[in-house]
């Protein structure tokens, strides 16, 4: 039974740490493969394997001078960069979900179109998104490795299942975004790293308010707002509010420049 047990925590440490990061990865992949850019995936993987490498050093930092406790601060701090990229980028995708804008975009200026600047920050929210899950998940595996007799066949096995988990979701992704039509593509991307920001900017909040930097008021937030993984308190869905408010006041704008254009422009008589 003990064994059982053993394989369950540890396939559910790697499947619930893993699976936000990755599915980050997967749809920055299957965006770049939809757009007709699968050679520039590299700079993505390359992020999220840094990450990986990234976390068993924090750990070890955790680990020796913290005691296995990690910063709540610092975490804080990643979280907010990662929401920040991931902001930026999912507008970087709105403005060109058009296909045929984005078509000859690429053809025109292919370097331009998706340059250094456009796959480094790929490659920052892959590093991020996985770094931010990667040193706590090394820690639970170990404090869990510890408790349980060591890295043996349930613990090991627990963890080969998540991996395989994870590896059919991301296939998923991949798959379905090659079958879908390119405009989709783009909004569900950008729409879904939008979203990911916002319980980034809650993740972050809840660090400071660990902290008791930031006051806990969560009396009347529905308790579907925590089910979805957000973080239920008025101070952060405050916060996500006005983000999304300039959002939708810049999409707002974005709309009626072209219309003022237009009505701008002068009539020729017949």
């Amino acid at each position: 039974m003990a064994d059982g047990s053993t394989f369950v925590q540890a396939f559910t440490i790697l499947f619930r740490e893993g699976l936000e990061a990755l599915l980050v990865v997967a749809a920055l992949a299957a965006f770049l493969r939809r757009a007709g850019a699968a050679e520039r995936i590299r700079p993505v993987y390359a992020g999220a394997g840094l990450a990986v490498l990234a976390s068993f050093g924090m750990a070890w930092v955790f680990e020796a001078f913290f005691d296995g406790n990690h910063n709540d601060l610092i975490e804080a701090g990643v979280i907010l960069v990662a929401a920040g990229l991931m902001f930026t980028m999912s507008g970087w995708l709105f403005l060109r979900q058009d296909p045929a804008a984005w078509k000859a975009e690429i053809n025109r200026m292919a370097e331009r179109a998706m340059g250094a600047g456009t796959l480094l920050s790929l490659a920052g929210i892959a590093f991020l998104a996985v770094f931010r899950e990667g040193a706590e998940t090394v820690l639970f595996l170990h404090a869990l490795a510890r408790t349980a007799g060591g890295f043996d066949v349930s613990l090991l096995s627990g963890l080969a299942v998540a991996v395989a988990a994870l590896a059919v979701v991301f296939v998923a992704m991949q798959w379905l975004a090659l079958r879908l039509p390119l405009r989709p593509v783009f909004l569900l991307t950008s729409a879904f790293l939008f979203v990911m920001g916002l319980r980034m900017v809650g993740a972050a909040i809840q660090e400071f308010q660990e902290q008791v930097l930031v006051p806990v008021h969560n009396d009347g937030v529905p308790d579907l707002v925590t089910e979805l993984g957000f973080n239920g308190s008025w101070e952060a869905l405050s916060v996500q509010g006005a983000i999304v408010l300039c959002a939708l006041v810049w999409l707002v704008m974005r709309r009626a420049r072209p219309a003022a254009g237009v009505a701008a422009r002068p009539q020729v008589s017949a």
